[in-house]
């Protein structure tokens, strides 16, 4: 995520999902009934969302799965529901954390961008400043000291990767273009920056487990800007031609 306050898109989001790849799943639509003006992918096990995007605020939101501790069963709410609640609201003020699996929200409008945190134990938010910040399943710039699978791949990736979108111009992705214009300098990085996807800083995954196939599912790109948003979406990862504008406001 880029936050530069005095760009005409003071919000730019990638938004890479990692899941097995038999979980079944929609592409980016208006899915929700009860959230008419909410776009995202569904997941069709719980039928929330990894990323949602009200385009008139315009505000998003994206979460990625935490490490703590588990939710009891009895109660425990999909966190898919929670990218829908601050698009569609503005806030996640009331959560009764106790009921979710760890994770770790991305929550951005045109002024104000924040991070929050849920370890099963504890809940933190953190204001994210201008600059370029890169949220793994081990927090903010992989900052959470608990250990667990893929440390050192996350630490791999960040070494890899960070430097990389930092030293790339700052896209500006006006509507009315292709994606590959739009996002020029971040989108050969985003479709892999030509690393393999079995190399543990690969930013597109993939990992055979038994009989699963466990990597990335879809790459998600929004801009946010006064008055509009720019959403583009892939669900063939490393696929150039696979890109969709979804949102050209």
């Amino acid at each position: 995520m880029s936050v530069e306050p005095a760009s005409e898109y003071p919000v730019l989001l990638a938004g890479v999902r990692d899941e097995f790849h038999d979980r079944p799943w929609i592409p980016p639509g208006r899915h929700w009934p009860e959230y008419p003006d909410l776009i995202g992918g569904q997941d069709l096990l719980a039928s929330g969302t990894w990323l949602a995007v009200d385009p008139r605020v315009p505000r998003a939101a994206c979460v990625l799965n935490g490490r703590g501790p588990l939710a009891p069963e009895s109660g425990r709410l999909s966190r898919g529901e929670l990218p829908l609640r601050f698009a569609a609201t503005g806030s996640v003020d009331d959560l009764d954390f106790v009921r979710y699996d760890p994770f770790h929200l991305v929550c951005a409008t045109l002024t104000r961008v924040f991070l929050l945190s849920w370890n099963g134990e504890r809940h933190e938010r953190h204001e994210l400043t201008p600059g370029l910040h890169v949220v793994v399943n081990s927090g903010l710039e992989g900052s959470d000291p608990t250990e667990g699978p893929g440390t050192e791949a996350m630490a791999a990736r960040l070494g890899f990767f960070r430097p990389r979108l930092l030293a790339a111009p700052r896209p500006r992705p006006v509507p009315q273009v292709a994606t590959d214009k739009a996002w020029g300098p971040w989108l050969p990085l985003l479709e892999g920056g030509g690393v393999d996807p079995l190399d543990d800083r690969a930013l597109l995954v993939r990992r055979e487990l038994g009989e699963r196939t466990w990597g990335t599912t879809s790459v998600t790109l929004v801009g946010l800007r006064a008055g509009g948003v720019r959403y583009d979406f892939s669900g063939a990862p490393g696929d150039a031609g696979a890109w969709t504008a979804v949102v050209e406001d």
